[in-house]
C-alpha cells in the first residue's frame, strides 16, 4: 500500500515539475525522452522478475484453517495415516522431546498427478493448527540469477512472519511441483540459477531448528521423484516420503462417496459398482465423474442423477465428449464388426467381463469395448496377459473374418497388444526364459513378440470360426441401438448359443 502511495505521488510530482517547465518556456522533450526511456527499462525489468521485491512469491496463507480435513479425503487412509503420526511431532512437542525425538522438517508426498497430494497438505495445516503458505516450483526459477534464491528466503520468512502476526506457533509450507526447483544439481548446466534456487532451499531446511518459536514444516510434492536431488531426498531435510497412490476399490467408493453427499442420487445408483468400473482413475478422475453425471442430468431436466447418468460420465472421462463426426454406413459397420469381435473374445475367454459396447465416436475412437473387472488387479500371470492380447488382437481378426481385410482402426489395438507381449518378455514368461531387459537384442525381442502375437492370432482365428453368424447378428443390433450394455450383450449371445473356447 505505501509502494503504491509512493509511485502516485512521484508520478504527479513528475507531471508537476513537466508543467511548471513548460509554463517557464523550455524545451521539454530532451527529459520525456530520457524520463520514457528508464521507464520502459523498468518496467521491462520488473516483468522479468529483476526488481520485485526480495523474495516475492505467489503465495496464499489461511488463519489456522484451510477448509480442508482429513476427512475431506478418501481413498488415501495410508498416506493419511502416515502423514497424522508425522504431524503429532508437532502436536506433542513437549512430550516428544522428552524422549528426544526431532521432529521432522520435511514431509515428501509422492505419487500420480491427481491422487490429492495437495488436498493432504492442506488438511494438514488445518490438523496442526498451522499457517498456511502454498507456491510451486515454478515460481521459482527465473532467467536472471539470485531471484529463486531470494524467493525461497522470502517464502520461509513469510511462513514465520503470518504465523507470528496470527498469534500461531506452527506454520506448514507447501510446495507442488518440487522437481522444478529441487533436480538434480548439474543437470542444467546452462543454467546455474536452478542449482543456486536448490542450494538455498537446503540451506533454509537445515536452519529449520526444534527451538524455534515458529515451528515450520515443508511438505512437498511431486510425481517425479525420480529427478530430486539426493541432498534434498536425505534424512534430515524430507525426513518422510509418502506415497500418495491411485486409489483401490474400496477408496474409489470413498471418494465417490465424499463427492455426491451435495448431489441428489437416484435409487439405481450403485456406487460399489461405479467403482468397480473406474479402475485406474485418481481422486481427480472420480471428482469429474461425478461432476459430469451432474452435467448429464441437468442436460436431461432431471432431479436426480440416475445410473445412466453415471455410465455416460464414465465414458466421457476415460474417452472424451461424443462427438458430432458420423462415419458412412460402410464405415460405421466395420466399426461395429470391430467391436463385437472385442466383446465376443473377451466374453469368451473371461465369462462376465463385458461392461459396455458401444459405436458412438468419443475423442479419437469411432466405437470401444470396455470391460469391468470384479477385483483390482496388481500382478499379472502369463494366462492373464495372453487372453488380453487376444481380446486386443480380437477386434481385427473379427474383420477378417467378415469382411476379408483389416483396418487401419486397428493400430492402437496393436500397440497394446505389443505392448502386453513385451510384459510376457520382460517377465522371463517367454521362450526365452529368465532375461535381463537390457541385454536383449532388438532383433531377437522383435522375434519373439511376433511369436507371441503370431500364436494369440491364431487362437483367435480358431475360436471365432463357429461364430461368424454371431458376430453378424450383433452388429445388426449395434447399428440399430448403437450401444449395449454388457448384461444385454450376454442376454443376447447366450440364448443363441453356449461360447466355449
Amino acid at each position: 500500500m505505501i509502494k503504491k502511495i509512493v509511485k502516485e505521488i512521484s508520478l504527479g510530482s513528475g507531471i508537476a515539475i513537466l508543467g511548471f517547465l513548460v509554463w517557464k518556456g523550455y524545451d521539454i522533450l530532451p527529459l520525456i525522452f530520457i524520463f520514457g526511456f528508464f521507464a520502459a527499462v523498468y518496467f521491462l525489468a520488473e516483468s522479468k522478475g529483476m526488481v520485485k521485491p526480495v523474495g516475492f512469491q505467489k503465495v496464499s496463507s489461511g488463519k489456522g484453517t484451510t477448509g480442508i480435513t482429513f476427512k475431506d479425503i478418501g481413498g488415501q487412509d495410508s498416506a493419511i495415516k502416515e502423514l497424522k503420526e508425522a504431524l503429532n511431532f508437532i502436536i506433542n512437542y513437549e512430550q516428544i522431546k522428552k524422549l528426544g525425538i526431532r521432529p521432522l522438517k520435511g514431509i515428501l508426498l509422492t505419487g500420480p498427478p491427481g491422487t490429492g497430494k495437495t488436498l493432504l497438505a492442506k488438511a494438514a495445516a488445518n490438523y496442526t493448527d498451522a499457517v498456511f503458505v502454498a507456491t510451486s516450483g515454478s515460481e521459482f526459477i527465473e532467467m536472471y540469477a539470485g531471484v529463486g534464491a531470494q524467493r525461497v528466503r522470502k517464502l520461509f520468512k513469510t511462513a514465520r512472519e503470518n504465523a507470528a502476526k496470527e498469534g500461531k506457533n506452527n506454520a506448514i509450507i507447501f510446495i507442488d511441483e518440487i522437481e522444478v526447483v529441487g533436480g538434480k544439481r548439474g543437470s542444467n548446466s546452462s543454467h546455474m540459477e536452478y542449482d543456486q534456487t536448490l542450494n538455498q532451499l537446503l540451506v533454509e531446511m537445515d536452519g529449520m531448528k526444534t527451538d524455534d518459536s515458529v515451528k515450520t514444516l515443508l511438505i512437498a510434492a511431486t510425481n517425479r521423484s525420480d529427478m530430486l536431488d539426493p541432498a534434498l531426498m536425505r534424512p534430515g531435510r524430507f525426513d518422510r516420503h509418502v506415497k500418495v497412490d491411485l486409489p483401490s476399490k474400496d477408496g474409489r467408493e470413498q471418494i465417490l462417496r465424499i463427492h455426491t453427499r451435495n448431489k441428489p442420487m437416484a435409487a439405481d445408483v450403485n456406487l460399489c459398482d461405479i467403482a468397480k468400473e473406474t479402475f485406474g482413475f485418481s481422486g481427480a478422475h472420480l471428482e469429474s465423474l461425478t461432476n459430469e453425471a451432474a452435467i448429464y442430468a441437468f442436460r436431461e431436466a432431471e432431479k436426480e442423477i440416475t445410473s445412466h447418468h453415471f455410465k455416460e460420465a464414465v465414458d466421457k472421462v476415460m474417452m472424451g465428449e461424443k462427438l458430432d463426426k458420423r462415419p458412412n454406413q460402410a464405415e460405421l459397420r466395420r466399426v461395429a464388426v470391430h467391436e463385437t469381435g472385442h466383446a465376443l473374445i473377451s466374453e469368451i475367454l473371461k465369462p462376465g467381463s463385458v461392461s459396455t459396447l458401444t459405436i458412438s465416436p468419443r475423442g479419437n475412437a469411432l466405437g470401444y469395448m470396455r470391460q469391468s473387472p470384479e477385483d483390482d488387479i496388481y500382478l499379472y500371470t502369463q494366462d492373464y496377459l495372453e487372453k488380453e492380447i487376444c481380446i486386443a488382437l480380437a477386434g481385427a481378426l473379427a474383420e477378417e473374418a467378415i469382411f476379408d481385410s483389416r483396418s487401419t482402426g486397428n493400430a492402437n489395438d496393436f500397440e497394446q497388444a505389443e505392448r502386453l507381449a513385451k510384459e510376457i518378455v520382460n517377465a522371463g514368461m517367454s521362450s526365452m526364459g529368465t532375461v535381463a531387459k537390457a541385454s536383449i537384442p532388438q532383433d531377437r525381442m522383435h522375434s519373439v513378440v511376433t511369436e507371441i502375437l503370431q500364436e494369440q492370432e491364431n487362437k483367435i482365428k480358431e475360436i471365432l470360426k463357429p461364430y461368424s453368424e454371431t458376430i453378424i447378428e450383433i452388429t445388426d443390433i449395434l447399428l440399430e441401438k448403437e450401444r449395449l450394455s454388457g448384461d444385454e450383450f450376454r442376454k443376447f449371445i447366450n440364448s443363441e448359443k453356449q461360447l466355449t473356447a
